[in-house]
C-alpha cells in the first residue's frame, strides 16, 4: 500500500508554527516526526521518561527508547531533549494502577497515563516551551466538525487508540495533532523504510510500559501482599488454589493451572473480600454475560448527553473490541446505564466504556458494575430479551 502523497505535501503556512512531537523511540513516533517536518514545520521531538528501573534483564527500557529517539532525530535534522516526568508517573499513575489491584480491580494505566501525563504536564510543558501543536503517533484523528475539534477514531481499525484517550481534557484537542492516525499501520512502516528511520523494523510495544517483558504476576508480586485462596464454581465447589484474587481477571483462562476433563475453566466472578475466584467451565458460559452495565467518572468530548434521556450509539468495553450497539442514559447522579441488544462478555469492573457516534469519540467512563449475568438470571443461551423489555423509562433517541 502506497502513502498517500498528501501526508508528505509541504505547505508553507506551517513554516512559522512550532510543533512538539512526543518521541517514545518507536516507529509511530518516529514517523509523526518524518510526516509534520515533510509539511513544513518547525519540529521538535521531545523524550518523556516516565520510568527508571531496571528490567529482570538489567535493561533500563527507557535509555534505550532515548537511544532511538536520538538516532531518528538526527536522521531528520531536527533538534530533540529529554523531560523526565518519573515523580508525576509514579504519583498520578503508578499508584493509582497498585490501588486498584489492591482492591482486586483490572485497571487500565494507559488511559490514565495520556489523562495525566502526556496530554496534561507533557502538553502543559509543550505550550511552556513555546509549541503551537503537541503531535503524538496515536492512532486517532482530531476531526474539526462545525468548527468544533472531536477525537476521532483513527483510520486503520486494527490500530485505533482513541480508546485510550477518551478521558483527555477536550480543550486540548484545539492544539493536538495526529499525523498518523490518517495512515494504515503499513502505510507508516513504508514510510519509516522509504526515509529508513532506524525504528523501521523496530517492534511495536504491548502490554504495560512499566512491566515490559516482565512476567506480569512477578512484578505485581514485589508491591501486593497477596495470599493464596481458592477457586470455586458458582455451586461453592472447591476445584483449586489461586495465588490471590488481585491477580485475576474476569474472563480469564490462561495461567489459571486448573485441568481434567471438559471445557477449559475460566474466571466469571471475584470475591476479593473474602479472596474467591470463581470459575466456570466453558467459553460460553452464561455467567460470563450481561445485557447492561453502569460507569462513572465520566468524561465527554465537546459534547453533553441530556441528563435522563436515552441515546442510541455503539461503544467498546475494551481495547480492540469492535464497536458494540448500545443505548445509553446518563442519570442525574452523574453515572450512566448502558443497555445492550446483544449480550456482553466479560464486562469487567474498573475497565473503561467508550461511546461513538460513527467516527466520532464522545467521551466514556469506569464500569463500577454490571448487571445480571444470564447465569443469575436463569438464562442457559446468551439471547436477550432486550427489545421485548417492558420499560418504564423513555424510549432511546439517536444522537
Amino acid at each position: 500500500m502506497v502513502p498517500a502523497m498528501s501526508t508528505l505535501i509541504f505547505n508553507p503556512e506551517n513554516q512559522n508554527k512550532t510543533v512538539i512531537v512526543g518521541m517514545s523511540g518507536g516507529v509511530d513516533s518516529s514517523v509523526t516526526a518524518l510526516i509534520l517536518k515533510k509539511q513544513g514545520y518547525k519540529v521538535i521531538g521531545l523524550f518523556m521518561k516516565n520510568w527508571e528501573e531496571q528490567d529482570e534483564h538489567g535493561v533500563c527500557q527507557s535509555s534505550k527508547e532515548y537511544k532511538d529517539v536520538i538516532s531518528v532525530c538526527e536522521k531528520l535534522d531536527i533538534p530533540y531533549y529529554s523531560i523526565d516526568f518519573v515523580e508525576e508517573y509514579r504519583a498520578n499513575v503508578f499508584q493509582h494502577f497498585l490501588d486498584e489491584y489492591e482492591l482486586g480491580h483490572t485497571p487500565n494505566p494507559d488511559i490514565l497515563c495520556n489523562r495525566e501525563i502526556k496530554f496534561k504536564v507533557f502538553f502543559d510543558k509543550a505550550m511552556e516551551l513555546g509549541a503551537d501543536y503537541l503531535a503524538t503517533g496515536h492512532y486517532c484523528r482530531n476531526l474539526l466538525i462545525d468548527g468544533v475539534h472531536h477525537l476521532g477514531k483513527g483510520v486503520d481499525p486494527k490500530k485505533d487508540q482513541s480508546y485510550f484517550l477518551y478521558a483527555i481534557n477536550p480543550k486540548v484537542l484545539d492544539k493536538v495533532l495526529f499525523p498518523v492516525g490518517e495512515l494504515e499501520k503499513s502505510e507508516v512502516r513504508k514510510l519509516a523504510h522509504e526515509f529508513d528511520l532506524s525504528t523501521k523494523d523496530k517492534k511495536d510495544s504491548t502490554g504495560i510500559c512499566f512491566i515490559g517483558e516482565r512476567n506480569f504476576k512477578n512484578f505485581l508480586s514485589q508491591y501486593l501482599q497477596a495470599k493464596s485462596g481458592l477457586f470455586k464454581t458458582l455451586d461453592g465447589t472447591v476445584v483449586g488454589e489461586h495465588t490471590g484474587s488481585s491477580y485475576y481477571t474476569i474472563g480469564q483462562r490462561k495461567g489459571l493451572g486448573l485441568g481434567g476433563q471438559g471445557e477449559p475453566w475460566f474466571v466469571v466472578d471475584k470475591d476479593h473480600a473474602q479472596n474467591i475466584v470463581y470459575v466456570e467451565r466453558g467459553e460460553e458460559h452464561p455467567s460470563l454475560y450481561a445485557d447492561e452495565l453502569w460507569a462513572n467518572e465520566l468524561t465527554w468530548l465537546n459534547y453533553a448527553p441530556k441528563i435522563g434521556e436515552w441515546v442510541t450509539a455503539t461503544c467498546k468495553i475494551r481495547y480492540r473490541q469492535s464497536d458494540q450497539a448500545c443505548e445509553f442514559m446518563v442519570l442525574a447522579t452523574g453515572v450512566v446505564h448502558v443497555r445492550f441488544p446483544h449480550p456482553q462478555r466479560a464486562i469487567t469492573i474498573r475497565q473503561s466504556v467508550v461511546f461513538y457516534h460513527g467516527d466520532v469519540c464522545l467521551g466514556g467512563g469506569m464500569i463500577e458494575r454490571r448487571g445480571l449475568t444470564h447465569f443469575e438470571q436463569g438464562k442457559t443461551s446468551m439471547l436477550t430479551n432486550f427489545e421485548a423489555q417492558s420499560l418504564d423509562e423513555s424510549s432511546p433517541s439517536s444522537i
